[in-house]
C-alpha cells in the first residue's frame, strides 16, 4: 500500500469517526478528536459528582400514629396529595398484620398507648448549606412530620430539627448538630442558558445518591405562586424532592420541586424552585422562623389581547383588578376593579404573575407606587404595603336579577341596580344583567352579573348603557367590565356580524 493511499483510508476513517460521534482506536490524533467531540455532546458528570455528592442528603420522615388510627398513606387524601405533588411521598406499603410490642420492664402499657409508635411517613432529599448543618429542602417534604432524619452519604444519621417551613415557595430549612460538613456552592440561576446541562441528586422512591442528568428547558415558568420555576427535562420522581439542581461548575441552581404528570410518573418535564429566591426564603426562616411577606388587598387576573386592543393599550400587559379587599391598602390609595396594574414602583408588571412576587418581596410597612392604567389614561397611585397574612374576607352576595322584555344588540336585558345593592357592592355605579343571549352569552356574560363600564366609559344607569350600545361600530369587538360575586373582569364580546 503506498503512503497517498494510506492517508486517504486514514481521512475516511476519521471522517465517518467525526459524523458518528465516536473515538477511532488507532491514531493519537483520532482519539483526541473523538474525545473533544464526546466532551462537546455528551459530558462526563463523575468529577462533578464526586464533588458535590458528599454534601446531598436522604431525608426520611416518620410519625407518630395512635392504636387504631390508620396508617399514614392509607386514606385517600394521602393518595390525591401524591398525584398532586408526586414528591415526599411514601412509596405505598403492603399491608402488614397488627403487632404490638411488649413494654419494656418498668415500662406502662399506657405510656405505650401515649406515646404512639413511630411509623414511615416519607422520602425526600435535601442538601447542606452551611458546615454547621443547616439543610435545605422542599416544605413538603416535612411538612406534618413528628420526626425528621437526615442521612449522610458516608451512612452518618442524624435527628433533624425543623426550622421552618414556608409553604408558599415550597421551601424548608432544617438543622442537625454537626461541624466541618461538605457544603454546595450557590450559584446564579439568572445566569443559566436554555438548553445547559445540569443533573440532580437525590433518592428518587428511597435510592440513595442517584443521579440523573438533563438540560435546562426553560426559565421563569408561571408555575409557582410567588417563584418563577426552573424547567427541566432531568428525571426526577417521588424522592428527589428537595435534592439539588447542579449546573456543569458545581454550583447548586435550584431545588427539584414538581413534576408534569399525567400519570403520576416522570414524563420529561421537571421543576425547580431557584436558588436565589430560596435563598432569601431560608434566610427568614433561619432568622425567624417564618417568613414575611407584603400584600396590597387586590384580586387579580390576566389581560387578553382582545381587552388590550379595545381599551386602547399598546399591548396585552399588566394585571387586571378584578376585586378590591375592602379597607386594604389599594383601596385606601385609590385603586378600581378594572384598573390595569402596569407597573409597581417603576418596575413594569409584564403579566398578572409579576405583581404578588414583586409586592410579595417588599418590607411591609414599606411606600409603594402603582402606576395603573384606567379609561384610557394612566395615573400613579401611592400605597403602603401592608402584611400578608389571612385570607381577604369574603364577598358579597350577587344582586337579584330583574326581568326584562327586550335584549340589546349585544344580547343583554338589563336594568339599574338600587342604592342598597350599590352600597353592599361598594360600587357607586352600574348594571344588573337579567338576561344574557347571542354575542353576550357566547362571550360569557350571564343573569346576575353587574356590568360597570363599557369599553372606556362608565355605566350609571340602564338607559345610558342601551344608549352607548346602540352606538357601536357593530364590527368592532367591545369589552364589559363585568362583576361578579366580588371580582370584576373585563368580557371581550364579538358581535354576530363578526
Amino acid at each position: 500500500m503506498n503512503i497517498i493511499s494510506f492517508a486517504r483510508r486514514l481521512a475516511l476513517v476519521v471522517f465517518v469517526g467525526w459524523l458518528a460521534g465516536f473515538g477511532v482506536h488507532g491514531g493519537g490524533g483520532v482519539i483526541a478528536t473523538a474525545q473533544a467531540a464526546s466532551v462537546a455532546g455528551l459530558p462526563d458528570f463523575a468529577d462533578l459528582v464526586a464533588k458535590t455528592g458528599p454534601a446531598v442528603v436522604n431525608i426520611r420522615t416518620t410519625e407518630r400514629v395512635m392504636p387504631g388510627q390508620a396508617l399514614p398513606g392509607s386514606d385517600d387524601e394521602q393518595m390525591q396529595e401524591f398525584f398532586r405533588r408526586f414528591f415526599g411521598i411514601p412509596v405505598p406499603r403492603q399491608d402488614q398484620p397488627e403487632h404490638k410490642q411488649a413494654p419494656k420492664p418498668g415500662q406502662k402499657q399506657q405510656d405505650q398507648k401515649q406515646q404512639g409508635e413511630e411509623v414511615p411517613r416519607g422520602v425526600g432529599s435535601g442538601f447542606i448549606i452551611s458546615a454547621d448543618g443547616y439543610v435545605l429542602t422542599n416544605a413538603h417534604v416535612v411538612e406534618g412530620a413528628d420526626e425528621v432524619y437526615v442521612t449522610l452519604t458516608d451512612k452518618r444519621e442524624f435527628k433533624a430539627k425543623i426550622v421552618g417551613v414556608d409553604k408558599r415557595s415550597d421551601v424548608a430549612v432544617v438543622k442537625i448538630d454537626g461541624n466541618n460538613l461538605p457544603v454546595l456552592t450557590i450559584g446564579d440561576p439568572n445566569k443559566l442558558r436554555v438548553g445547559e446541562w445540569v443533573i440532580a441528586i437525590g433518592s428518587p422512591f428511597g435510592l440513595d445518591n442517584t443521579v440523573t442528568a438533563g438540560i435546562i428547558s426553560a426559565k421563569a415558568r408561571d408555575t409557582g405562586e410567588y417563584l418563577p420555576l426552573i424547567q427541566t427535562d432531568v428525571a426526577v420522581n417521588p424522592g428527589n424532592s428537595g435534592g439539588p439542581l447542579i449546573n456543569m461548575r458545581g454550583e447548586v441552581v435550584g431545588i427539584n420541586s414538581q413534576i408534569y404528570s399525567r400519570s403520576g410518573g416522570y414524563m420529561g418535564i421537571s421543576f425547580a424552585v431557584p436558588i436565589d429566591e430560596a435563598m432569601r426564603v431560608a434566610e427568614q426562616l433561619r432568622k425567624t422562623g417564618h417568613v414575611t411577606r407584603g400584600r396590597i388587598g387586590v384580586q387579580i387576573g390576566e389581560i387578553t389581547r382582545d381587552v388590550a386592543e379595545s381599551l386602547g393599550l399598546p399591548r396585552a400587559e399588566g394585571a387586571l383588578v378584578e376585586r378590591v379587599e375592602s379597607d386594604g391598602p389599594a383601596e385606601k390609595a385609590g385603586v378600581e376593579a378594572g384598573d390595569i396594574i402596569l407597573k409597581f414602583n417603576g418596575a413594569d408588571v409584564d403579566r398578572a404573575t409579576d405583581l404578588p412576587r414583586m409586592v410579595g418581596a417588599t418590607k411591609p410597612g414599606s411606600a409603594g407606587t402603582l402606576t395603573v392604567w384606567r379609561k384610557g389614561t394612566t395615573r400613579d397611585l401611592s400605597l403602603t404595603i401592608a402584611e400578608l397574612g389571612a385570607e381577604p374576607p369574603p364577598g358579597q352576595e350577587k344582586p337579584k336579577a330583574k326581568p326584562a322584555p327586550t335584549p340589546n344588540s349585544l344580547g343583554l336585558v338589563i336594568s339599574d341596580l338600587t342604592e342598597a345593592q350599590k352600597k353592599e357592592m361598594n360600587i357607586s355605579s352600574g348594571v344588573a344583567v337579567d338576561s344574557a343571549e347571542g354575542a353576550a352569552a357566547r362571550a360569557g356574560v350571564r343573569q346576575g352579573d353587574v356590568i360597570t363600564r363599557l369599553n372606556n366609559t362608565d355605566v350609571t344607569q340602564a338607559s345610558q348603557f342601551n344608549m352607548l350600545v346602540a352606538k357601536l361600530d357593530p364590527k368592532k369587538t367591545s369589552v364589559l367590565l363585568v362583576r361578579r360575586g366580588d371580582a370584576s373582569q373585563f368580557v371581550p364580546v364579538r358581535p354576530d356580524s363578526q
